[in-house]
């Protein structure tokens, strides 16, 4: 077993309790993938068709808005995501997805996906659980966009020390919703 499947291994385990019989069918379903950094995983337009686990690196999502990328998530090493709102009704995503360092990815198509949904309870059972963790996420995202200042959601940021490392300062300013400039006094603030 690869390493790249060890640490997916590890993460499924980590969320789920699954025989290691249907365990060998998920990983018969996956590819593992090395991807540069910069490289677009999907790009806007096209319709999101797989899954994706972060064995090691990190991706962003974005879009482009006059002439300028905005950058809306970020993640990295283990992780699992897709375009969601891009894949489940199959219609052209409004986003790039571009690793921001070199990559390992474990990929599963919606296809193998859908077919390890209908045969394997614990697999659902880890779709399940993966999705409402990202629900909360994503709701956690908007209610400090609606509660908290930029500072306080750089605060957030700080928690996680990765972040601060591995995001460009112009793509950490996007996601929090400030430009730059605004970025660098609230750093220059904090010190």
């Amino acid at each position: 077993m690869e390493q790249c499947s060890e640490a997916f291994v590890s993460f499924i385990r980590s969320v789920v309790s699954i025989h290691d019989s249907d365990l060998d069918l998920v990983l018969s379903r996956c590819v593992n993938r090395k991807v540069p950094k910069g490289k677009l995983i999907l790009r806007k337009g096209q319709i999101a068709n797989q899954y994706f686990f972060i064995a090691a690196g990190g991706i962003r999502f974005f879009y482009e808005q006059d002439g300028r990328e905005n950058t809306t998530w970020i993640s990295f090493k283990n992780e699992f995501f897709t375009e969601i709102s891009s894949l489940n009704p199959q219609r052209a995503s409004r986003f790039n997805i571009e690793t921001i360092e070199d990559s390992e990815l474990v990929v599963i198509d919606k296809k193998d996906m859908d077919f390890l949904y209908a045969h394997i309870s614990a697999w659902e059972e880890f779709g399940r659980k993966i999705w409402e963790a990202t629900a909360v996420r994503m709701i956690d995202q908007i209610i400090n966009f609606q509660t908290l200042s930029a500072e306080e959601r750089y605060m957030e940021f700080m928690s996680n020390p990765e972040f601060l490392k591995k995001i460009p300062v112009k793509q950490l300013a996007a996601i929090l919703g400030i430009t730059p400039n605004a970025l660098s006094r609230i750093r220059k603030n904090i010190k």
